[in-house]
């Protein structure tokens, strides 16, 4: 196993399964904003399309980072662990709005919190002590 991966398949997996869940989440708003674009609800289309491509591009990271999460790869780990505080900051904000999106609120933050523990606590479970080096035996004295 080499020094960049993982020895925790079962909360790797769940972290997994999150991110790429958050992910399918992700394209299914982005097809929602393109059928609403070619129904002539945007306000701008620039404006729009560029939405969809961002959202697009969130979510192949976070396709990506499920993927290297279940392989065992620590710089996935690291992604994903970023992107779900963004997803539990951007929860809080939105309790400022008032009148508060409870729907969103809860939508959002409860899954990217539960991806940021599955994450942290993959973490913790596959850290290992630091390896000794291996002693030498020392020589036998002679007399």
């Amino acid at each position: 196993m080499t020094e960049d991966t993982v020895r925790s398949p079962g909360l790797a997996t769940a972290a997994a399964v999150v991110l790429a869940l958050e992910g399918v989440v992700l394209v299914v708003f982005a097809l929602i904003d393109l059928f609403g674009l070619g129904a002539g609800e945007a306000a701008s289309l620039p404006t729009a399309i560029a939405l969809i491509v961002l959202i697009l591009i969130a979510a192949a990271a976070l396709f990506a980072f499920a993927v290297g999460t279940r392989r065992g790869r620590m710089w996935a780990r690291s992604g994903g662990v970023v992107l779900q505080i963004l997803a539990v900051v951007l929860a809080l904000s939105a309790i400022t709005v008032q009148p508060a999106a409870w729907g969103f609120v809860l939508g959002v933050g409860i899954p990217g919190l539960v991806g940021f523990i599955l994450l942290i606590a993959s973490s913790r479970k596959e850290a290992r002590p630091e390896e000794e080096p291996e002693s030498q035996p020392e020589p036998e004295s002679e007399g």
